[in-house]
């Protein structure tokens, strides 16, 4: 996961409020079978109509969004982030987000401010009278900076600290990798052990007793 400290980029004012996992991604889109390539399914219910923020040339390279309360709510979809940041944000700045989307947006390097109301009031004007406006999102001082407006944002003290770090759940393991190879190796013999991924037995593996193969009648 990509380190995260200080981002600038054209913010997104999106004014609403409710926006469900299913805004942000249509259900008929989960049935891809890979976790990149959803960038044209972002709001793709909305993106249908031409007034839609994203569709105006100012927004179209927005890389931080600007919503309102109770954003990511629905699903527990993590489609919903991969979306996100397939299409290039790498903020999502909010009064209210659901606490899931909140949680998976961590998870894949997707930062999610909490905001006060008015300050997301006061950014949206901002943004509205002065389209393409860049931002800049501060992890480290947990700060919003638009010109001569600045706010700053909440976020979770342990998120903030991976997010910077750029670990995710499988870099946080791979930190203690020695110690969990040592404790492999002490482990006896007779306990049960996970197979590596992928593990090929040196002797083929043969049933306690014959059991008669359903394809070819006869043969035990």
């Amino acid at each position: 996961m990509e380190k995260f400290t200080t981002h600038t980029g054209i913010a997104v004012p999106l004014r609403r409020s409710n926006v469900d996992t299913d805004q942000i991604i249509p259900a008929v889109y989960l049935k891809r079978i890979s976790r990149t390539g959803f960038e044209d399914a972002l709001f793709a219910g909305w993106r249908s109509d031409p007034d839609f923020v994203l569709n105006q040339d100012a927004y179209r390279e927005g890389s931080i969004l600007v919503a309102g309360p109770d954003f990511g709510t629905g699903s527990s979809r993590e489609h919903a982030v991969w979306a996100l940041k397939d299409y290039g944000f790498r903020v999502v700045l909010a009064p209210k987000f659901a606490d899931i989307f909140r949680g998976n947006a961590g998870k894949q390097g997707l930062v999610a401010g909490l905001v006060s109301q008015e300050d997301v009031t006061q950014l949206w004007k901002i943004l509205e009278a002065e389209p393409g406006t860049r931002v800049t999102v501060s992890l480290e001082e947990r700060s919003v900076t638009c010109g001569t407006f600045r706010c700053q944002f909440q976020i979770d003290d342990y998120v903030r600290w991976t997010l910077m770090e750029g670990l995710d759940d499988i870099a946080m393991t791979l930190r203690h990798e020695a110690g969990i190879a040592a404790h492999e190796a002490a482990r006896p013999s007779f306990k049960p052990r996970t197979l590596p991924a992928k593990h090929l037995p040196k002797e083929e593996v043969r049933p306690a007793r014959p059991v008669a193969d359903p394809g070819v009648p006869g043969v035990r």
